[in-house]
């Protein structure tokens, strides 16, 4: 295909796609071998709704969208719920999902998806904006006040008030169209190391020194509760989970105080400062919560006993 000069002016993005080589060439050059496939450039609209893959799969040749390292996952069999109303996509996502060996339920629309989000418990939620009837945003406003599974929200729609506005809303991820598998991987694999402390059962919670009872919502050092409250307990074990990585206020607001964050709002420092006090109360020196200037909030275990 050759690219028209009205496009460009058109401020349309070009994307590149393998296609078969029946699409045609891109510059008179010899024609490629038969069954060959190769990179050619394709024009669509920013708001096409096909297209969103910059990397379409060709079968037989999936490894080259494969080779990102998922050994570290520990949730088997992640279960996926797809809420994509493009079906190519649709098909092409639920078939590489499948290949990674996760339990993959399609949906076309906002309204079947919101059904099967509330019959099911789901691991990750990869949802369009851009649906028929219920859309995107409101679907994740509804998931919001039943359930913290995460969200990554797909969309064409990539300018930063779009991005705003679905973090605002609950999202734990915003990826624009188009993407690559191996982005889409990399981004899937980091939300789902959120979810597997609360895949763990107790016992395996267990830190020699601190124990985290998930069920009085507190942690115990030799014996002694520091009674924490609900929300200092989500924040403790959050940033247990991702110790030695600096957490952003917003998505620390997201995660634990399940609100938005503003700069004005002090809530999270008043529950940094009385978690370090609970914590100095029963003796917990091996663990040290950080403020990271212009970040967050980082929880480094030391040796102390």
């Amino acid at each position: 295909m050759i690219v028209q000069p009205s496009a460009v002016a058109k401020g349309w993005p070009i994307a590149t796609t393998l296609l078969p080589a029946s699409c045609g060439p891109a510059d008179p050059k010899p024609e490629p071998k038969p069954k060959q496939r190769r990179l050619c450039r394709k024009v669509f609209p920013l708001r096409a709704r096909c297209g969103a893959l910059a990397h379409c799969p060709i079968p037989g040749k999936n490894e080259i969208f494969t080779n990102v390292n998922h050994s570290h996952i520990s949730i088997p069999s992640p279960r996926l719920l797809l809420v994509e109303d493009d079906p190519r996509l649709r098909e092409d996502l639920d078939a590489h999902f499948r290949r990674r060996g996760f339990r993959v339920t399609v949906c076309g629309d906002g309204s079947h998806g919101l059904e099967a989000a509330g019959r099911e418990a789901f691991d990750l939620v990869l949802l369009d904006i851009m649906l028929p009837g219920l859309d995107g945003l409101a679907l994740l406003e509804s998931l919001r006040r039943e359930q913290a599974t995460p969200v990554m929200l797909m969309s064409a729609l990539g300018a930063e008030q779009d991005r705003i506005s679905g973090f605002t809303r609950g999202a734990d991820d915003y990826l624009p169209k188009p993407f690559s598998l191996a982005e889409l991987d990399a981004r899937t694999d980091a939300l789902l190391r959120r979810v597997r402390l609360d895949r763990l059962p107790l016992a395996q919670r267990r830190d020699t020194r601190l124990v985290f009872d998930d069920q009085a919502q507190d942690v115990l050092h030799q014996g002694l509760p520091a009674g924490l409250t609900p929300s200092e307990y989500r924040l403790l074990a959050t940033l247990r989970e991702h110790a030695g990585e600096a957490l952003s206020k917003p998505f620390l607001y997201r995660s634990v105080l399940h609100r938005s964050y503003t700069r004005l709002d002090r809530g999270l420092d008043v529950h940094v400062c009385n978690l370090r006090r609970k914590l100095a109360v029963v003796a917990v020196r091996h663990l040290q919560i950080q403020a990271v200037r212009g970040q967050g909030y980082l929880l480094v275990e030391t040796e102390h006993p």
